[in-house]
């Protein structure tokens, strides 16, 4: 499929710039994968759509400031950290790329260094700090900057805004936003409801920033993110599937690390329509950018079960223009969407 057919048109007064307060008060615009039928409510309601017996998916990864400013001899530079190569290397972006040739060393702002150890050929540096990834973590969390994507004009006052209220497990540079829309009172009344739940850990990286630059889906190359299914959650799912209920996914996300069939390991999983989905029988997502992987994953789930790959693709790009004259917010402080 041609990449421009997941392009539409957004005004910019659309792009959500602050989260909604409280959380759950965004809204939500629900959408039968069968019909392409559609509601309006509001993220509170979303219990009166949700089953006994049923389990939610949740990505409990944690964001860490990633984004780093320093100095070479050649002046100031940027540093966009991804995640560790191995117990002392970290794969990394860096700007501008002229002042970070390989053996530059970078200083910040308290003394802490680090060294680029190579330049690979994606323009990915190997990044050499003298210290483990636990404490470069903690580091960074003190002296770096919240890592928003280019859409967002200024930078969250704290972590907490641009991070789920259940995150865990530290290792993104960007937030599973479909999960910003839940509080704490929201999941209890769910299990309350007798709705399960259940985690996974898929540690985001730039690459979900990024809007496919290639001629067709087939030739662009999907990057790789760390994740892990606890066992538990996978005994979870199968209980859920013998009982008759139904799998929910919170975020695309969790679907790639539902879809990937791994315990732990990276994916680089990229769902495209015609896909035939193993585990997902229901998706919460985020209203995203054109041209993105993520527009093209909840395209396939809306068409799966459909005799025509493209039923997803126009009956979502239909729902999005709804979106946009009933006034919802986009991206990632934005609204929510649940296919059904």
């Amino acid at each position: 499929m041609k990449t421009e057919l997941f392009d539409y048109p957004l005004p910019k007064d659309r792009i959500a710039q602050k989260p909604i307060r409280p959380r759950d008060h965004s809204r939500l615009m629900i959408l039968d994968r069968m019909t392409g039928d559609i509601w309006h409510r509001h993220f509170f309601d979303i219990i009166e759509y949700l089953k006994p017996g049923d389990l939610l998916v949740l990505n409990i990864t944690k964001v860490f400031k990633a984004r780093l400013l320093g100095s070479t001899d050649s002046g100031p530079v940027e540093l966009f950290l991804l995640h560790p190569d191995n117990s002392r290397v970290w794969l990394a972006l860096g700007k501008p790329g002229k002042k970070l040739p390989s053996g530059s060393r970078i200083t910040f702002a308290d003394g802490m260094t680090c060294r680029i150890h190579a330049k690979r050929n994606n323009g990915t540096l190997e990044v050499d700090f003298d210290a483990m990834p636990k404490e470069v973590i903690a580091w960074a969390n003190e002296r770096g900057h919240i890592p928003v994507p280019p859409y967002i004009g200024t930078e969250p006052e704290m972590l907490d805004e641009y991070q789920t209220v259940y995150a865990e497990s530290v290792g993104s540079v960007a937030a599973p936003t479909a999960g910003f829309h839940f509080t704490p009172e929201l999941i209890g009344r769910l299990k309350h409801a007798g709705i399960d739940v259940a985690a996974v850990t898929l540690h985001v990286g730039m690459g979900t920033f990024r809007p496919m630059r290639t001629e067709t889906l087939k030739e662009h190359h999907m990057h790789e993110e760390w994740v892990s299914v606890p066992r538990t959650t996978a005994e979870k799912i199968r209980e859920t599937k013998e009982r008759g209920g139904r799998v929910i996914a919170v975020g695309t996300t969790t679907v790639r690390a539902l879809e990937s069939g791994m315990q732990e390991g990276f994916t680089s999983l990229f769902i495209t329509p015609g896909y035939s989905f193993k585990i997902v029988d229901g998706l919460i997502t985020n209203f995203h950018l054109p041209k993105s992987t993520l527009l093209v994953l909840v395209s396939a789930f809306l068409g799966e079960q459909h005799a025509t790959t493209d039923w997803g693709r126009t009956t979502l790009l239909r729902a999005y223009a709804t979106a946009i004259r009933e006034g919802y917010r986009f991206y990632s402080f934005g609204d929510a969407m649940l296919i059904l």
